[in-house]
């Protein structure tokens, strides 16, 4: 019997990928990962502004939880990765807006509750989409259907004393004997001048009046922004003549800003506002000329209607004149621990359920963009802390 033979062809060799394209398919994989990290479980997020002090420090860096609340579905599907309203370092805009998807939650493990220091988008902001709006952060003293009233500087919820933020800083004027306070006394208490943009004002600042006789500024103290308990510590002073809350003086509580929410119908202050119902989903309200105030913004920008006009004491929605309204979505009232340097839901109004980012959860780096020297520019002790 004949041995048969064979013949078989030769597999071709595998190509190996030039160093170009190996480059470009480890970055195309970290992009994409690191897309998909941000969009469904956590992003990286800078504190800018002293809004939070001292709970939250500028120049904290923390992350924020998406799968807290569950994220959103993408509604602007046209924009470059890894960035949020302008490409790096330029003012080019980053997204395309031709197409608007609808947005979804996806689920998650829990719902935002009292107490919670929430990322949110800036619900004024009417040149970017929803989901570029840009990133608030704040602590949540008001879920939808609450009842919130500011009293003398105290929020209730339903009639009952809010749990005070352990680091929450109000304004306090600090009487002395004629010592002069500087920088690195205030900073020992964490009283620090760090943020000084036009539309904030810094943590602490000489107070003085005028001497009819001389025409000079007499130093007389120092306007602070600061916690209860540092307050309490520097009463112990013999230089300390007096404290004063803010909202104990004759004048009202200094404010950064002009006006605020609902103003036209309410005679509110930043230390007396409300008492406000916090729209719900499946909630109906009656409207009259002071309910307009508080939720005619809420039914004209933020619900989905179409063509709505507002006055003073009428609503029409789509060219027909409404005399209530049912709520299609649940709201929320932010407030700032800096409770007299915070651009907050007394000012702009109520958090809309879908522009709810995350849930802010440790900080891993702090750094302190006024250092008193170099060996404090990091903030040791905040990091890898859990915010509270």
């Amino acid at each position: 019997m004949s041995e048969v033979k064979i013949k078989t062809k030769a597999d071709p060799s595998v190509k190996r990928k030039s160093a170009a394209r190996e480059w470009f398919d480890s970055i195309l994989f970290a992009v994409v990962a690191a897309t998909l990290i941000r969009w469904l479980f956590m992003e990286a997020f800078t504190i800018p502004t002293p809004s939070m002090e001292r709970s939250l420090m500028v120049g904290d860096f923390l992350f924020v939880s998406k799968f807290h609340y569950g994220t959103r579905t993408p509604k602007t599907p046209l924009q470059v990765p890894l960035t949020h309203q302008k490409i790096w370092g330029t003012d080019i805009p980053s997204y395309l807006d031709w197409i608007q998807l609808p947005q979804y939650r996806l689920p998650g493990f829990s719902s935002v509750k009292n107490g919670d220091v929430v990322v949110f988008n800036y619900p004024p902001e009417d040149q970017y989409p929803t989901d570029l709006k840009t990133n608030y952060i704040k602590r949540c003293m008001g879920i939808a259907g609450d009842v919130l009233e500011v009293r003398h500087r105290a929020v209730y919820v339903n009639g009952k004393a809010a749990e005070v933020p352990p680091f929450s800083q109000q304004t306090y004027y600090i009487y002395t004997k004629k010592t002069d306070l500087d920088d690195a006394f205030f900073r020992q208490y964490e009283i620090i001048n760090d943020y000084r943009p036009e539309t904030e004002s810094v943590n602490w600042q000489p107070l003085q009046q005028l001497n009819d006789s001389t025409k000079t500024n007499e130093l007389v103290g120092y306007q602070v922004r600061t916690t209860e308990d540092v307050v309490a510590q520097i009463r112990k002073y013999d230089w300390c003549r007096e404290i004063v809350a803010a909202d104990e003086l004759p004048q009202a509580t200094p404010s950064p800003y002009n006006q605020l929410y609902g103003s036209k119908q309410f005679n509110w202050t930043v230390d007396n506002f409300g008492p406000v119902t916090i729209p719900k989903e499946g909630a109906t309200v009656q409207l009259d000329k002071k309910s307009i105030a508080l939720y005619g913004p809420v039914i004209q920008k933020y619900e989905g209607n179409k063509n709505v006009v507002l006055t003073d004491s009428t609503v029409s929605v789509d060219g027909k004149a409404i005399t209530s309204y049912t709520f299609k979505q649940d709201y929320y009232f932010m407030m700032g621990d800096n409770r007299h340097n915070s651009l907050d839901s007394r000012y702009w109004g109520f958090v809309p359920s879908d522009h709810i980012v995350g849930k802010a959860v440790f900080i891993w780096m702090s750094i302190d963009p006024n250092p008193a020297n170099a060996a404090n520019k990091i903030r040791w002790n905040r990091l890898f802390s859990v915010v509270k």
